[in-house]
């Protein structure tokens, strides 16, 4: 059975192997990626374009109840207002 140090120094080791295994690989996915980029002349745009019909980032959603009375509006998601509460949903559709 290895003692307490002996283990350590096994981590230290293999933390050590581990960090130059890392940087290897990605050094080797970039010079893949480099070809691949070269050979099909692609731009960052079109690696990291939205595609069509992707959410947008901003997390924005359009509301789809209004309250008639004070004008305030709901998207449908997360907790349901007081006003909306217990009542039939399609008469505050928008």
């Amino acid at each position: 059975m290895s003692s307490y140090k002996e283990l350590l120094a096994q981590r230290e080791q293999l933390d050590k192997q581990i960090k130059e295994a890392v940087l290897r690989e990605k050094a080797d996915g970039i010079a893949k990626a480099k070809i691949i980029i070269e050979q099909y002349d692609l731009t960052a745009s079109d690696l990291f374009s939205r595609k069509a019909g992707a959410r947008s980032s901003s997390g924005k959603v359009a509301p789809k109840y209004r309250n008639p009375s004070t004008g305030d509006t709901w998207t449908g998601r997360g907790k349901a207002p007081k006003w909306i509460e217990g009542r039939d949903r399609s008469n505050f559709l928008i």
